[in-house]
């Protein structure tokens, strides 16, 4: 019988989720879904030290905010839980210590004086990356170089001790990443990794494996950086007896600053000028103890299905040139043979440019009510029917929900004030005699849909020998009081004739020395 696939992302609460973090946490929600499978979140918090508080519940907020679906949580409960590591804190020395008794783990009771001696004394003879390891196990204080007696006499005594992993010496690890196909380690590379530390907490090597084999997760995707510890994972599962279920590996490909550099860090993000949070993140600076802020993609605009749609392409394409994915067109398209190995460059246009094309694509109406919230905020009445008419010809210009307001307020308020540079350029004697002649009969005018008001523009300046080109930036100017935007004519049906006019006349009189 075919097992089901189970995928899990599993983040550690020790500040906000980056954005490769929700990277890692999409593709195993794409998978799942594709394949009908469940998706497991699990909170791997066995590094106390290191845990923030709210961090939990930030990574809640961002998932969901992001339209990532769980099956299991610590949230949502499920066969499984608990879903917090530090809650199943008791079960993980039972498999330690079946490690001991098979012979793959070992107690060492080497005290912090003692490793810095040993990393010191090969520091000294010049060996490379010094490890606790095959070869220098033999000359530390552990259950493999100590007589059975005393060993026992000190654990009665509650020595403290942490349970390495005893790593064979001379023997290839091999297995079958989905991403970069076959991957081949030799021990003699892989220290002897801590499974169980002094305080009687497993590291994150043991409980990781244990966790996944008993939520028999199927497949495990995550980061690159996690490549270096996937033999020794494999060796865990090996020595456990659970190879024949291990779930199949994943590794992602970098997330890269956009000019290539480097890795995208957490601290890139406001230092570049653009978001590497879901959400906004209030911490504290680690070296003044000063509050901080961090900007979110939330915060700053972005709609989810932009964000999610961007983030799927950083390091996975469809095959096509299809470029607009919804969530269910992203389940359907994807797949894992489809991710590169390369590193995927964080493009900050790119994402402002998919936030463009879902706010386009959005219905006026719901565009409407972007601005009527702000103009709510600012105490200015406004029709539903005006606020859908400003969004209809808005919309192409705007990147952010936001800007709707910041590039509207001309459609509420007169300019005060003009640009000098097309004042000196644009207005003279001739087109202020134009506009006003204009402004005088658009009141009266019985059509002020867009087309009424240029065949009255145009009937107006013909039998004033002006071409429409010659006014139309001065016209812009003095009605908007800006130099670009939409359709002109579309902006003075909306603002209303009466108001139209009256701004007119109000410049003719304020430019009166540009006239001369």
């Amino acid at each position: 019988m075919e097992r089901e696939v189970r995928v899990r992302f599993a983040p550690s609460p020790t500040g906000p989720l980056h954005i490769g973090g929700v990277r890692t946490a999409l593709y195993n929600y794409l998978l799942a879904r594709k394949l009908g499978g469940k998706m497991l979140l699990r909170i791997e918090d066995t590094d106390q030290n290191r845990f923030v508080p709210g961090a939990e519940d930030y990574i809640r907020e961002s998932l969901a905010w992001c339209g990532i679906e769980l099956d299991e949580s610590p949230w949502h409960g499920g066969p499984h839980a608990p879903y917090r590591q530090s809650e199943r804190k008791p079960m993980y020395m039972q498999y330690a210590m079946q490690l001991i008794e098979s012979g793959h783990a070992y107690y060492a009771f080497d005290t912090p004086e003692e490793l810095d001696a040993m990393r010191a004394r090969l520091t000294a003879a010049k060996v490379p990356n010094p490890q606790y390891n095959s070869i220098t196990r033999s000359q530390m204080r552990n259950s493999i170089t100590l007589p059975e007696d005393e060993v026992k006499q000190m654990l009665d005594s509650g020595a403290p001790y942490v349970i390495r992993l005893k790593v064979p010496r001379k023997e290839e690890v091999r297995f079958n990443d989905l991403i970069r196909g076959w991957v081949v380690v030799h021990s003699s590379s892989i220290d002897d990794k801590v499974l169980m530390k002094s305080d009687g907490m497993p590291t994150y090597h043991l409980a990781n494996i244990v966790d996944d084999h008993l939520m028999e997760i199927t497949h495990v995707i995550r980061g690159e950086e996690w490549l270096p510890s996937a033999p020794l994972h494999v060796l865990l599962y090996r020595y456990f007896g659970w190879e024949s279920t291990m779930p199949q590996f994943a590794h992602l490909p970098l997330l890269l600053k956009p000019d290539g550099t480097g890795k995208l860090s957490k601290r890139d993000g406001d230092r570049l000028g653009f978001p590497v949070f879901p959400l906004e993140w209030h911490g504290t600076d680690a070296e003044t103890g000063q509050p901080t802020v961090s900007s979110g993609y939330r915060e700053s605009g972005y709609l989810p299905e932009a964000f999610i749609n961007f983030l799927a392409f950083l390091g996975w394409n469809p095959g096509t040139q299809q470029e607009i994915f919804s969530m269910d067109e992203l389940i359907e398209a994807f797949s894992i043979d489809r991710v590169s190995k390369s590193p995927a460059r964080f493009d900050q246009n790119k994402v402002r440019w998919y936030n463009e094309q879902y706010l386009r694509a959005k219905p006026d109406s719901e565009l409407a009510q972007y601005l009527l919230d702000a103009l709510k905020e600012h105490n200015i009445e406004c029709s539903e029917e005006k606020a859908v008419q400003i969004a209809s010809v808005m919309k192409e210009r705007v990147t952010f929900p936001n800007d709707f307001w910041r590039e509207a307020q001309y459609f509420f308020q007169a300019p005060e004030s003009y640009d000098e540079q097309v004042a000196t350029k644009k207005w003279n004697a001739s087109t202020a005699a134009a506009l006003a002649a204009f402004a005088q009969e658009l009141p009266a005018h019985p059509d002020s849909s867009p087309d009424g008001i240029r065949a009255l523009l145009t009937a107006v300046l013909e039998r004033q020998g002006i071409k429409i080109g010659q006014v139309l930036q001065a016209l812009r100017m003095v009605v908007t009081g800006v130099a670009a935007g939409p359709d002109l004519m579309a902006i003075m049906s909306i603002i209303g004739t009466q108001e139209t006019a009256q701004r007119i006349q109000v410049a003719v009189e304020r430019l009166a020395q540009y006239a001369q």
